[in-house]
């Protein structure tokens, strides 16, 4: 592998990992979605550099043009403000779950890491055929070996989908405004027990308009 392929592959595992932080990470659901286009972009990438231009190809019209289009189109049904409250109950199987997690991510890569230094190769994996990432091959494991995962995924989608407008149609007529809404609409908004100001432009017109509905 020459520099360039190796910088080329560095860089997209980077903003890989980026974006999946910036998924579990940020607060703001818009921004998380954002963190997982970046994650799909880059794992489209790492596609191309493994001559698999079909899977790169599904890769963004599929993910990054459907899926995540179908997550902001969830995120605006319930609002961008909408946000979990902090609830500190359940941190702890939290910590344990993350930390479970990344012990067998790194278990993961040290067994990568060792397998590749006791063959000898870069890679544990054996060089593909000709034919690895094409249309013909993609097709004959989608519809043999993966198909049941496939429904699977689509039927969890699916799930995900009536959910998603089940959870709207109960929302439906609450508005849902951010602090700084709700801070500008207590401003603007004139107290009862105070009379309203019309010292404007029309304050003429107006009271005009109100002197001839109490002469009629």
């Amino acid at each position: 592998m020459n520099p360039l392929e190796l910088g080329y592959f560095y860089g997209c595992a980077g903003l890989a990992v980026a974006g999946a932080l910036s998924v579990v990470i940020a607060k703001n659901p818009i921004r998380g979605a954002m963190g997982l286009l970046l994650l799909i972009l880059s794992v489209a990438g790492l596609f191309l550099e493994l001559h698999a231009q079909f899977l790169a190809a599904i890769q963004l019209i599929v993910y990054a043009g459907a899926i995540v289009v179908l997550f902001l189109f969830v995120i605006m049904l319930l609002g961008p403000s909408a946000s979990t409250p902090n609830d500190h109950r359940g941190w702890l199987v939290r910590a344990a779950s993350g930390t479970l997690f990344a012990v067998a991510g790194f278990a993961t890569l040290a067994a990568v890491v060792r397998a590749a230094t006791v063959s000898h190769r870069t890679m544990p994996m054996p060089v593909p055929d000709a034919g690895f990432g094409g249309i013909d091959t993609f097709g004959t494991v989608l519809f043999s070996d993966a198909i049941v995962p496939f429904e699977l995924s689509s039927a969890l989608l699916m799930v995900a989908v009536v959910g998603a407008i089940a959870v709207a149609r109960g929302r439906q007529g609450v508005h849902s405004m951010s602090r700084g809404e709700q801070e500008i609409a207590d401003r603007t908004t004139p107290s009862p027990l105070l009379p309203a100001d019309h010292s404007g432009v029309f304050s003429h017109e107006i009271e005009g308009a109100a002197s001839k509905e109490k002469s009629a």
